[in-house]
């Protein structure tokens, strides 16, 4: 919410600053220029932060590759003996959560 109008008052200011000190020097762009030049700078500025935050995510992959993400419908007992499959619990362990399931 605060970038908008922050944004907003930036914008309302140069347009202020163009308006109170605009004169023809006779330079094609009437004294409108430099405002707007800017604000196309930060616009661009932005985009290239986009893209370049795009691009590391889109490269990175998936957020935690070595976990797959589970089906709501697994049941305990499934993800239980996953678990025990790939080493993480003991078979004591398995065994007493395996009873405290049931």
């Amino acid at each position: 919410m605060i970038l908008p109008m922050l944004a907003k008052e930036i914008l309302m200011n140069v347009v202020t600053a163009q308006l109170v000190n605009a004169r023809f020097d006779g330079d094609h762009m009437g004294g409108w220029g430099g405002g707007w030049m800017w604000f196309s700078g930060v616009a661009m500025m932005a985009l290239f932060v986009v893209l370049i935050v795009w691009l590391v995510r889109a490269s990175s992959g998936p957020v935690s590759p070595g976990a797959a993400p589970r089906n709501p419908s697994d049941s305990g007992q499934e993800i239980l003996a996953e678990r025990y499959a790939n080493g993480e619990l003991t078979t004591a362990e398995y065994r007493e959560r395996l009873n405290e399931m049931q």
